[in-house]
């Protein structure tokens, strides 16, 4: 038989099991074989296609994917409790693509990059201790998300989920506080385990607090340092940082709508083994309008900095969900040199079950004149009951200065029991 006909046919065994397990009301004072039958278990799947049209290649791209998540979360036995979370990434009669890093066969290098490689994962394995209240601590491997991702995230979008292994602390007990910190000891990244650039051994802390003001403002201080001891083409290396900033996040009743506002400021700077000493500046200014009909409208502006001068002195984000950011045709997965400005503007509505989305962004170098182009991105999403969802998402960007023409579209259909 087929290994992975084989395999799949085993996950599909075991997610028909374990979807069967019943769920009962959690007791710290219930016996260790409590705990674990008192879990619960979700099993998910999400089909994805994506077509790639990408200037500088003989053949457009076209991947055909599949996501089966399993996962089990037990009870609690005297405030310890434990996660595990298992993916296998399948191709669906289409490989038209190139995964990267090193995850494809030479062949499709003529194939622009969809980065979905195959195979199984081990994608969070975890156990929390309930030190108190107030205080939580997280051993293993864990997803670890901070603010809106820019810095810190799971890379969610693609099949293969970024993770991360280290200590995980959570404090709630400040007045109007709470801080978290995290050791990380290996980033494992979308890549996958098969191939080099799928681990990055690693130093780093991440240290993020957050402070409630009045009428629902907050303000979110930074601390990342992130030292990587990986040298994935000399990537690894470069992406050694120290960024300290904060986020100002709130709103307030503005006509027949909601003014959600934004400001973020951050500075970085060399660390570690990085070969380039450098200092950038990062500045993240956006507003959106919400109306009640079920009209959205955003403007932003976000700069990551960079040197005309000195190769390799931007601004750099490499634990960043980075698709969330600077157009969905992600080519700004790397800051240029020079910096990057992204202007942007939002639109969104409503319309009966349907949830449209429009982006406008403007491109261009933050040192220097450079223009970096332009990109339109639409989408539309909707549920289709508790458990099913479909997304149509395209994005169209026109290369100036910077990288070349790139249209790609989706199509997402999601299942969760």
């Amino acid at each position: 038989m087929n290994s992975n006909i084989g395999s799949t046919a085993a996950l599909l065994a075991l997610a028909s099991t374990l979807a069967t397990v019943p769920v009962f009301a959690q007791d710290d004072n219930q016996t260790l074989a409590g705990a674990i039958s008192s879990g619960k278990a979700d099993v998910s799947f999400r089909y994805r296609y994506e077509h790639v049209d990408q200037d500088g290649f003989s053949d457009n791209a076209n991947a055909s994917t599949g996501l089966l998540r399993i996962n089990y979360q037990t009870g609690s036995f005297n405030k310890w409790s434990a996660f595990g979370e298992f993916d296998y990434v399948g191709e669906v009669l289409l490989r038209d693509f190139n995964s990267a890093g090193g995850s494809s066969p030479v062949r499709n290098d003529r194939y622009p990059v969809v980065a979905d490689p195959k195979g199984p994962d081990l994608n969070q394995l975890y156990i929390d201790y309930d030190v108190s209240d107030n205080t939580k601590v997280r051993f293993g491997r864990q997803r670890i998300v901070l603010d809106n991702q820019r810095f810190v995230g799971g890379v969610a979008w693609r099949q293969n989920e970024q993770t991360y292994d280290g200590l995980g602390l959570t404090f709630k007990g400040l007045p109007n506080a709470e801080v978290h910190y995290n050791y990380v000891t290996t980033i494992r990244r979308v890549f996958g385990n098969d191939v080099p650039s799928g681990r990055w051994g690693t130093d780093t802390h991440l240290l993020h607090g957050k402070i409630n003001l009045q009428d629902g403002w907050s303000v979110s201080p930074y601390l990342y340092l992130v030292d990587n001891d990986s040298d994935s083409g000399g990537l690894g290396l470069r992406t050694s940082t120290s960024t300290i900033g904060a986020r100002l996040t709130g709103g307030f009743e503005a006509g027949d709508g909601q003014l959600d506002l934004v400001a973020e400021l951050a500075t970085q700077s060399d660390a570690g083994s990085n070969p380039v000493m450098y200092d950038a500046e990062y500045f993240n200014i956006a507003a959106t309008w919400a109306l009640k009909n079920g009209l959205s409208l955003g403007l932003a502006w976000e700069s990551l900095g960079g040197d005309q001068v000195v190769g390799g002195a931007s601004f750099v984000t490499p634990l960043a969900t980075l698709h969330l950011f600077q157009g969905w045709a992600d080519k700004f997965l790397g800051t240029p040199d020079q910096g990057v400005n992204d202007f942007y503007v939002t639109v969104k509505y409503k319309l009966d079950q349907w949830h449209l989305t429009g982006v406008f962004h403007d491109f261009s170098a933050e040192a220097g004149s450079g223009d970096w182009g332009t990109e339109i991105d639409v989408s539309a999403a909707r549920a289709i009951s508790d458990r099913y969802g479909v997304l149509l998402k395209a994005a169209f960007y026109d290369a100036d200065q910077f990288a070349t023409d790139t249209n790609k579209f989706w199509v997402m259909f999601t299942a969760r029991y």
